[in-house]
């Protein structure tokens, strides 16, 4: 690692490490003060550079900074009434798009972008991920969800209405985490640590946001190595479009799971 990198390493793992703070522990005052010293200290470090052209350390920190406090204005607790449905659209959008648009509008730069496509066609190992993806969620999940009774932390989805709020949900939720987690937070990161380091502070915030979702008990041991595999596979393929129906997929049987829970037989597709 270079010695820039080595200086970015201590702001950027201190603005990362307000997410459990605010996400895993509920420490509103301790995530605060976490983002003030990171930002602070990449000022200190960075002194006179903060308006030059090229990457700003503090610049980018304090977008990744004013995105989670947007996610963090509301609670994460899953609901489906109208109310909480829209304050998820307004704070979850929020979040991607203040960032983005201070980036474009305010310090002119092309930091966060939404690559959708790459045109290139999907390579065979990508395919049969996608297969396994589907294969692994429908082994895990309901033993995951069931056995830990995490599937509590969402609501009871008795109804058309309220399956049909829950798949909205569930899918609009997913394609955001991509969204935020990896092309604002990832991307950022990347632009002053190494691609590893960069991924590893992502999933930091990727699994907080999660465990406050409600993926809780035991949840980490799939959400830390899905986090990392996502960064990994933007990184391989550069394509939000692939990235998201990986989430996708992964989500539709975490929807199913959660339908089957609360309505035993309606889905007999679980061996659980």
């Amino acid at each position: 690692m270079t010695r820039s990198a080595w200086q970015s390493l201590g702001p950027a793992a201190l603005v990362c490490a307000a997410a459990p703070a605010f996400f895993v522990l509920g420490w509103a005052v301790v995530g605060w003060a976490l983002l003030v010293a990171g930002v602070g200290v990449a000022a200190l470090i960075e002194r006179g550079r903060l308006v030059a052209a090229e990457p700003s350390l503090t610049r980018d920190l304090a977008l990744i900074a004013i995105g989670m406090l947007i996610v963090h204005s509301i609670p994460l607790a899953a609901e489906l009434d109208d109310g909480a449905m829209l304050r998820f659209t307004l704070a979850l959008g929020g979040a991607v798009l203040v960032p983005y648009l201070l980036s474009r509008l305010v310090f002119r730069d092309r930091a966060i972008s939404f690559p959708w496509r790459t045109g290139r066609r999907w390579a065979p190992w990508q395919w049969i991920w996608l297969v396994a993806v589907l294969v692994l969620g429908w082994l895990i999940l309901p033993f995951y969800f069931i056995t830990s009774g995490v599937y509590l932390n969402w609501p009871v989805v008795d109804s058309p209405e309220l399956i049909g709020r829950l798949f909205l949900g569930v899918g609009a939720v997913g394609i955001w985490d991509e969204l935020f987690f990896i092309c604002t937070v990832f991307a950022l990161l990347r632009r002053h640590l190494p691609d590893a380091t960069a991924n590893v502070l992502q999933a930091v915030v990727f699994v907080s946001f999660l465990w406050e979702l409600g993926y809780r008990a035991w949840g980490p041991v799939l959400t830390i190595p899905f986090a990392l595999l996502q960064g990994w596979i933007f990184l391989r393929t550069h394509s939000l479009a692939y990235v998201v129906t990986v989430h996708l997929l992964f989500d539709a049987v975490v929807f199913a799971v959660l339908v089957h829970a609360h309505n035993p037989g309606m889905l007999p597709i679980f061996l659980l």
